[in-house]
């Protein structure tokens, strides 16, 4: 209803324009509302639990190795398949086709999109993997984080400026539909299962770092790869 409250606002109020497709936007809403609904029943059913259970049964494991493991998989394999993520990786392309920095073909165009994708489901898995042994070991997340900005902001410096900015989005992107509830669901689960740790405290700040690490991955991929 917001969404469709400022669309009607901007066009009749301020451009003072009719609606354009009225019916494909019905339709395109109607699907909208459906699908979150579907996708949010499907947290409370699935996701949620899975992530919580396999934290729990992993942390008895007493293994750190599947742990660890379990933990980058995860991470790597719910980014690849982030459609926020998709939807920006292949409009970078376009817009870098455009400006000249690749050929505009659409071959190249889909490995410009592919490295993207593949960089920052990289990040986020050993984004993931670096809190998981925080939560393990009882580290404060503020110094991490201090860390990780510190070295954003250093390596903006260096960067190529066409990258920059794609940096930046591509931190926030991972933080989206598929990649959170399954993060969270881990956090929670191994801080729930760890004695000494409040889930409170250690089970979150894993978005944090899903959310930083891709930004200093992706500039690195500016300016070793691209």
């Amino acid at each position: 209803m917001p969404i469709v409250v400022v669309i009607v606002i901007f066009q009749l109020f301020i451009l003072r324009q009719p609606l354009p497709n009225v019916g494909d936007l019905l339709i395109g809403l109607a699907l909208v509302v459906v699908g979150l609904a579907l996708f949010v029943k499907g947290l409370d059913l699935g996701l949620f639990p899975i992530g919580d259970n396999m934290a729990h049964a992993l942390a008895k494991k007493g293994s750190t190795f599947w742990l660890v493991l379990f933990a980058f998989t995860l991470g790597f394999s719910t980014t690849i398949a982030e459609p926020a993520l998709i939807a920006i990786a292949g409009e970078a392309a376009d817009v870098a086709a455009r400006a000249g920095e690749i050929v505009d073909q659409e071959e190249v165009k889909h490995q410009y999109a592919q490295g993207l994708r593949i960089t920052v489901a990289l990040a986020v898995g050993v984004a993931i993997v670096v809190g998981v042994i925080r939560i393990i070991m009882g580290w404060p997340i503020q110094w991490f984080i201090i860390v990780g900005y510190t070295l954003v902001i250093m390596l903006t410096a260096f960067a190529p400026k066409e990258i920059i900015g794609i940096a930046y989005d591509s931190g926030g992107v991972t933080t989206s539909t598929v990649t959170v509830p399954l993060v969270t669901a881990l956090g929670v689960g191994l801080a729930s299962s760890i004695r000494g740790r409040n889930p409170m405290i250690d089970g979150f700040g894993l978005i944090a770092f899903a959310s930083l690490v891709p930004m200093i991955f992706v500039m690195l991929y500016g300016m070793f790869i691209v």
